[in-house]
């Protein structure tokens, strides 16, 4: 082969390999950092772009990866990568203990949303973002939890994480990171917390039952007793009703007599005791005696009654 055109195909695959070296494709929701000579030169976004070989490179940044095993376990690995991604990550955090103010070790976990919105401070602000994420959040956990007693922090879930999530915002801003939430997935008391807890919880849902029921039969009982109230008024009311009418009837039966009593001119004492006789007399006929013995003064009576005849004659 000619020496010449072997030069030349050396050469063209040299310049091949150069053009391929520097074209970047970068995807959507990344960014690449180049470096010329060693210097920032500028930011990639996504789309097709064209480098210098040799003196522009991608500068590299830590990034963290999560998955679980077979046991469900989370395992993290960090690799190190060309491109950073501009879209939310989300960071499992291993479970740590943490001391309450009341001295009670619990055990926590946490997940951490951010997002990188300055890749330059994201890549010269901080070494290693990752590793620096987590020993912040952790050490943020620690104090949040250290100021509250544990009954405080079991109920306090929100709270904490709202405040978790300002102090990381706040101290990650200089680093490129926005955190949008932190989550506090389990809160693990000692053991021998947790029963005695149970217990409580327990004993505490038995005495809401008692006075649910109590309650209950409290307003049962009221509720009877108010009817029975409106029973007693409803009968109280009859009873009222049907005396009216009856002294109405007797008074109209006493008019009717006075009026008879008048017009007959009979003595109205004469009146009042020949009733009275006939009701004597009607109670010793009730008796059982077979002799029925009258007052010497019944030809009085029979007076009386004959002057009762003559009233209602009329």
């Amino acid at each position: 082969m000619d020496p010449i055109i072997f030069v030349l195909i050396v050469l063209a695959i040299f310049v091949i390999s150069l053009i391929s070296k520097g074209l970047i494709v970068v995807r959507q929701a990344e960014v690449v950092i180049i470096e010329r000579l060693g210097k920032y030169y500028k930011t990639l976004d996504s789309g097709l772009h064209l480098i210098v070989p040799i003196f522009d490179r991608p500068r590299p940044i830590h990034w963290r990866y999560t998955r679980s095993d077979y046991r469900g376990q989370v395992v993290v690995q960090q690799r190190t990568e060309n491109r950073i991604d501009l879209r939310e990550t989300v960071y499992d955090f291993p479970r740590q203990n943490v001391i309450t103010s009341d001295n009670v070790t619990i055990n926590i976990n946490a997940l951490l949303y951010f997002q990188v919105t300055d890749p330059y401070k994201a890549v010269y602000e901080i070494g290693n973002l990752p590793e620096a994420i987590e020993k912040l959040t952790q050490t943020s956990l620690r104090n949040v939890i250290g100021e509250l007693q544990l009954d405080k922090t079991l109920i306090s879930r929100d709270t904490i994480n709202a405040k978790l999530r300002d102090i990381l915002d706040e101290a990650t801003d200089k680093w490129g990171v926005k955190v949008n939430r932190v989550e506090l997935q389990d809160i693990l008391p000692p053991e021998e917390i947790k029963t005695a807890m149970e217990k409580e919880m327990r004993a505490e849902r038995d005495k809401r039952a008692k006075i649910l029921q109590g309650d209950g039969e409290r307003e049962y009982q009221v509720r009877v007793a108010e009817g029975e109230r409106q029973a007693k008024i409803a009968r109280a009311d009859g009873e009222a009703q049907s005396k009216l009418l009856v002294a109405d009837a007797e008074r109209k039966s006493i008019q009717m007599i006075q009026e008879a009593v008048v017009s007959t001119g009979t003595d109205a004492a004469q009146y009042q005791l020949a009733l009275k006789y006939i009701d004597a007399f009607q109670s010793l006929v009730q008796q059982n005696d077979k002799v029925v013995m009258l007052p010497y003064e019944s030809s009085a009576l029979l007076g009386s009654v004959k002057s009762l005849e003559q009233i209602f004659k009329k």
